[in-house]
């Protein structure tokens, strides 16, 4: 690290979960921050349980963004990150509320990024539930699967022990360095509401800057709830899922944005939407969005989870 301190601004968008907002802020207040200038920057979008109130009251440091609640995860990221850029930070890191930061997590990240120019990092997710257990790291696209796919099965002992390059990052836990977010811009937030994550950081990569998940950087979250099975919404609130609800991890112009955006080439991200539609229409792929697919192998392979963020609204 420099003798200079890093600055580092910290973005996450909230939407009335104060427990477990408060929770990662208290996680924050003990993180080792030393070489480190850190700032947190919180858009609460139109919470109601008194989310931004209760941190004013016990972490007064913390600046805070009203949203009018139509923000959703991804414009409500971007104008935190707005604000960032205004303080002039080196590094951003993006992140969701349900995060639980080990306390040496965020130097891992700034150290690993500094030691590899061109670098996007992601941290080590793990389980709240079960802890040693890894998440949403290291997907891999596979057409034939119709889309991303996650590791399944791991855990922090069958993970490579050095940062490892990988051709996506989930929006968990980033960090960005400014310069990468001044050259390539904010997220989309007009085709993701909320999965922005699905194409920002492949754009990324296709602008030259490497992704890398280092290892050492461990962050705990909250376990994804099961979105529901489409054929049990009946056929209104299907077609709003399906066809209108761009915010859904169901919504089919939401998947094929993400293969279109998202995929190496466009005609890979064509490839594998087909392959997607033609398993939803003759009910071969798992509806809940997971693709679940059982491996007893304990060493790293590939696996079969669609990636997706972790945030939802309610």
């Amino acid at each position: 690290m420099s003798e200079r301190p890093i600055r580092v601004e910290i973005v996450t968008p909230v939407h009335n979960r104060k427990a477990i907002t408060l929770q990662c802020l208290k996680s924050l207040s003990r993180i080792d921050a030393d070489g480190l200038e850190i700032h947190v920057i919180i858009v609460d979008d139109g919470s109601s349980d008194g989310t931004s109130e209760a941190i004013r009251e016990q972490f007064p440091d913390v600046e805070i963004i009203a949203g009018d609640g139509n923000l959703w995860f991804t414009e409500g990221t971007n104008v935190g990150v707005r604000a960032a850029l205004k303080h002039d930070p080196k590094y951003i890191l993006m992140m969701n509320d349900d995060q639980v930061f080990d306390s040496g997590a965020i130097k891992y990240m700034v150290e690993c990024a500094e030691k590899n120019p061109r670098s996007v990092v992601g941290s080590l997710l793990l389980l709240w539930d079960t802890p040693h257990k890894v998440f949403q790291v290291s997907p891999v696209w596979d057409i034939w699967a119709g889309g991303w796919r996650h590791w399944h099965n791991q855990t922090v002992w069958t993970v490579p022990k050095e940062p490892w390059k990988v051709d996506l990052i989930v929006g968990n836990c980033v960090l960005v360095p400014a310069e990468a977010v001044r050259e390539v811009g904010l997220m989309n937030s007009k085709r993701y509401p909320n999965y922005g994550d699905a194409e920002y950081t492949p754009r990324m990569r296709r602008n030259n800057w490497q992704l890398l998940i280092e290892p050492k950087a461990r962050v705990f979250c909250q376990p994804n709830d099961i979105p529901p099975v489409i054929r049990k919404l009946g056929w209104k609130k299907g077609y709003e899922v399906l066809i209108s609800n761009l915010g859904h991890v169901h919504n089919m112009r939401r998947k094929f944005y993400a293969s279109w955006d998202g995929a190496p080439t466009r005609l890979q991200g064509v490839a594998a939407y087909a392959v997607y539609f033609f398993q939803l229409v003759t009910r071969k792929n798992e509806e809940n969005g997971f693709g679940y697919i059982d491996n007893n192998d304990s060493g790293p392979r590939l696996s079969d989870v669609f990636a997706h963020s972790v945030v939802h609204r309610t």
